[in-house]
């Protein structure tokens, strides 16, 4: 019976792999610290790509418009309160 390349099973005579990283145990998974600073790291690096948007001037601009359209939104609102209001 003949192996493949990418068989699943090791096969005799191979050599086990490298030993793994600090952040990983000996059957390769990664610890739960690695795992943990890998998530905060990529939290913190979207976090500080949206400051840095926001404080852009086109994220500013974005920022004035969304204030704009709810602004707008809310007086389109009032109108409407006020047209059912005075029907009754």
């Amino acid at each position: 019976m003949s192996h493949s390349p990418y068989s699943p099973e090791p096969r005799p005579g191979d050599a086990p792999g490298p030993t793994p990283a600090g952040d990983y145990d000996e059957a390769g998974v990664p610890t739960f610290e690695h795992v943990r600073d890998k998530i905060e790291g990529r939290y913190a690096t979207a976090q500080g790509g949206t400051e840095l948007a926001e404080e852009s001037e086109a994220g500013r601009s974005i920022a004035e418009q969304e204030a704009d359209r709810e602004a707008a939104a809310r007086e389109r609102l009032e109108q409407i309160r006020r047209s059912i209001g005075g029907d009754e």
